[in-house]
């Protein structure tokens, strides 16, 4: 009768088979799981967009965090996460094994940056300020801001998003994309339109466009919110009479060296943009206006005034006729003058 049991050379195979598999098991445990030198938590480690594992596992060698990178890269790729480690700056605080940093690069939140953005910035300047704070590609950035395409992904109809990158104090994971910082900031605008601003515009005769680019001139003029209604009403008020703007922001944003004091010949600069050669509003927005420069291009003061001139003090002076305007803008001159005089006689008695 037949044995019909294992024979020899599978019994041999099935022996070299296991040991093979505890030698697999034996030797994962010991890159994954293998005890790491105690190390003082927390430690910041940043992972750039696009680094590779060895970048990262140089990163944490550097930092004491591991004794050898070339561990780390083949624990990270036996675990399955080799292109899982997102970017970001992470704050790590359990290093008892390459298990545990794994865990955390994969399934830790990155730390958010906080990234103000004032009122009345230019795209170019937001551009510069993100790169700053976040390190992100400023050409990139600007580059969006002028896609067809993408301004249209965002809700926004403009042939630039100049004007509708909303200043607000925002928190970003450091790699965020440039997509997703413009979107977000976009959201924030289309937020406080759909709920404050749609459903005036009919009222004063604006597009949506029109109501930015009016916005953003008040905020390019304003200091104190108190003021806003009033200078948005003077240009209301010119709209109105068909007197063109004659807004000094508007020349601020074709000048080259700006801002500066403005001198005649900026005046005659040829540009859409200049409101003291065309009539009516420019093409589009010269900065981001704020919460209350956008509130106030639809909620203007009820004045006749058709003009205004700073006082010296932060303040505007504001005149019905061009006499008034003329007198205020003689006392802004005297005050300059008297400023200027104090200046001196304090430097000579430094």
């Amino acid at each position: 009768m037949k044995n019909l049991g294992h024979s020899r050379p599978d019994r041999v195979a099935g022996f070299v088979l296991s040991i093979l598999i505890l030698s697999g098991v034996a030797f994962y445990s010991l890159v994954v799981f293998w005890p790491l030198p105690d190390v003082e938590a927390p430690v910041t480690i940043k992972v750039e967009k696009g680094a590779s594992l060895k970048e990262i596992g140089d990163d944490l060698k550097d930092k004491n965090v591991i004794a050898d990178s070339e561990t780390f890269v083949m624990a990270t790729r036996m675990m399955g996460y080799e292109t899982a480690i997102r970017a970001g700056v992470f704050s790590l605080s359990d290093f008892r094994s390459n298990y545990h940093i794994v865990q955390q690069l994969v399934n830790g939140t990155p730390l958010l940056r906080k990234v103000t953005i004032p009122e009345g910035m230019r795209k170019e300047q937001i551009a510069s300020l993100f790169r700053e704070k976040l390190g992100l590609d400023e050409e990139a950035f600007l580059s969006l801001c002028g896609d067809a395409r993408f301004i249209k992904s965002v809700g926004v109809e403009a042939s630039s998003l100049e004007g509708f990158l909303f200043p607000d104090t925002y928190r970003f994971h450091e790699g965020e994309t440039a997509e997703r910082i413009i979107q977000i900031m976009v959201s924030q605008y289309r937020k406080l339109f759909k709920e404050e601003l749609d459903h005036r515009l009919e009222v004063y005769g604006l597009t949506e466009l029109e109501m930015v680019t009016l916005a953003s001139i008040i905020e390019g003029e304003a200091i104190y919110d108190s003021e806003r209604p009033l200078i948005s009403a003077v240009y209301h008020n010119r709209l109105d009479v068909e007197m063109r703007l004659q807004a000094d922001p508007t020349i601020q944003f074709i000048i080259d060296d700006g801002p500066r004091r403005l001198l005649n010949r900026d005046l005659k600069i040829k540009s859409p943009y200049n409101t003291y050669l065309n009539y009516g509003l420019p093409p589009g927005p010269i900065n981001s206006p704020g919460r209350e420069s956008l509130r106030a291009a639809l909620s203007p003061a009820e004045a006749d005034f058709l003009f205004f001139v700073a006082n010296g003090e932060g303040y505007h002076t504001f005149s019905r006729t061009e006499a008034e305007h003329i007198q205020a803008k003689k006392k802004l001159q005297r005050h300059r003058r008297k400023v200027k005089r104090q200046r001196a006689e304090a430097a000579r008695k430094g």
